[in-house]
């Protein structure tokens, strides 16, 4: 039976808004319709400004956008940074023992789901607020900055029903899922082909535009027109191809091999595993493998990790923008600020300048003990969440002795009981997970480093999402084609 705690919300779930589940089977075009309905809307937002805005200061936060699918200035301002942030909050109290719920019961999941909702919504509120009183939006009357807020709760609210519709069964796959695979894609795509010119040597932002412009003037032996002094300025050389010269985060070759590189080495780990032999007790015979992936619970702990760190940089820098705040001891430990180019604040000390990751290889050399710092948290907290979620998310070794004894299988040479099949698990999937969120960790600490499009981040949540919705595809286009099956893939 639920707890106290989530008893609580019980009341609550008749005012929360809603999607219900179909009462009847939906279709293979049907849920591909909603999907792409779902990713439409939005698109949409996330090219809508918010009203009454006149600028927007995201600092070093604009390098975690991708991971929240979020968009600044726009409707998608916030993303599913709060819905994200809820779940982890619950999901490492419910994890710790400190919320009791059982996750078999549907009354449990019920309210765990309300739970959820309800936290979502006030993330949603309380991060608004925050970037209005941070100064994101510069100074803002009362009444403007009110429209502001409501425009987020708003866009927030939507946000989470699009991705409870795709959950429910409309769809195919979780609104997440998809909104970030958009996210990146969008990315990815801005930084190879975009157009709007980026500051400082007078190429346009992407890349292929950018060596469409560069190659000719290396050919003419072209001077550099920008940069302070005159005499250091030099000539376009090839080298200007790969690291462009002015700003050396604007994308460049570099980046794009870098990215190329980074999708096939993350393709590479997700095929990585182990497999244990199985049986089936009833069948004499009949023997299949129990796969343990090296990435064995997905890239959740590179999502739970951006989260932490985007709420630290968020909160920290609310904190210093207040008039008692830049002299206080505690806020310097958790971040001190200087106000950079535009009045945006740049991270110069404590936790929040070692949680933002350095955006080129440049910013490495210039900050070495930052780039290590960073890499030994981001590898540290995804081996920490890995372990987490294994219990969280029934993906412990226990969890899996019982569905293996109850769909009737069983490890040969092991008597068919729950004991020694865990105690054989034990030996693969703690150590597995622990391996896991080290590499998700440093693949993504290094590949941000070296001017991935998309980020790092970005990039291995892509490549596991493609992946994932693959497998649905296939999963839905077969039940749709053998309606048989659907039992068979728990439908």
């Amino acid at each position: 039976m639920a707890g106290r705690f989530l008893r609580m919300f019980g009341p609550l779930s008749r005012f929360i808004p809603e999607v219900s589940p179909p009462k009847r089977s939906v279709s293979f075009n049907e849920k591909l319709f909603w999907t792409l309905m779902a990713l439409a809307i939005y698109l949409i937002m996330s090219e809508v400004r918010l009203y009454g805005i006149t600028s927007t200061r995201w600092g070093e936060l604009a390098a975690l956008q991708v991971i929240f699918a979020s968009r600044r200035g726009t409707l998608m301002e916030l993303g599913i940074g709060p819905i994200v942030t809820a779940g982890l909050i619950l999901q490492l109290l419910a994890g710790s023992g400190m919320i009791a719920c059982n996750f078999s019961d549907p009354e449990d999941r019920s309210l765990f789901t309300t739970a959820s909702k309800v936290f979502s919504i006030i993330m949603i509120g309380v991060q608004a607020c925050a970037y209005l009183i941070g100064g994101v939006y510069g100074a803002l009357q009362p009444m403007a900055a009110l429209v502001i807020f409501i425009q987020l709760m708003i866009a927030g609210l939507v946000l989470m029903l699009l991705d409870e519709l795709l959950q429910k069964g409309w769809g195919i796959g979780s609104g997440i899922s998809l909104f970030i695979l958009a996210g990146v894609a969008q990315s990815i795509f801005w930084e190879s082909f975009g157009l709007t010119p980026a500051l400082g040597d007078g190429n346009s932002r992407g890349a292929f535009i950018a060596l469409a412009q560069i190659v000719p003037r290396i050919m003419t032996g072209s001077p550099i027109m920008v940069g302070d002094p005159p005499e250091q300025r030099g000539i376009w050389s090839w080298s200007h191809i790969f690291v462009r010269p002015v700003d050396p985060t604007l994308p460049a070759m570099l980046g794009l091999i870098t990215t190329i590189a980074v999708f096939l080495i993350v393709i590479y780990v997700e095929g990585v595993r182990v497999e244990l032999p199985i049986s089936y007790a009833r069948y004499r015979g009949f023997r299949s493998r129990y796969p343990i992936k090296l990435l064995y619970v997905s890239n959740l702990p590179v999502i739970f990790a951006s989260a932490l760190f985007a709420n630290v940089y968020l909160f920290s820098q609310l904190l210093w923008s207040q008039p008692w705040g830049q002299g206080n001891f505690w806020v310097g430990l958790l971040g001190r600020y200087e106000a950079g180019e535009g009045g945006q604040p740049i991270p110069v000390g404590g936790l929040v300048y070692y949680v933002i990751p350095p955006q080129s290889l440049s910013a490495v050399a210039a900050s070495p003990d930052r780039a290590i710092v960073y890499t030994g948290i981001m590898i540290a907290f995804c081996v920490v969440f890995s372990l987490t979620w294994l219990e969280v998310g029934g993906l412990g070794p226990r969890t899996v002795a019982r569905q293996l004894i109850d769909s009737g299988m069983q490890i040969p040479g092991f008597r068919r009981s729950g004991k020694p099949i865990e105690s054989l698990l034990n030996r693969y999937i703690p150590t597995v997970a622990i391996l896991g969120g080290l590499t998700v960790g440093l693949i993504a600490s290094v590949a941000n480093f070296l001017g991935v499009f998309g980020t790092g981040m970005g990039i291995l949540l892509a490549v596991g999402i493609i992946y994932q919705y693959y497998q649905l595809l296939m999963q839905e286009r077969v039940a749709d084609m053998y309606p048989a099956f659907r039992r068979f893939l728990g439908e």
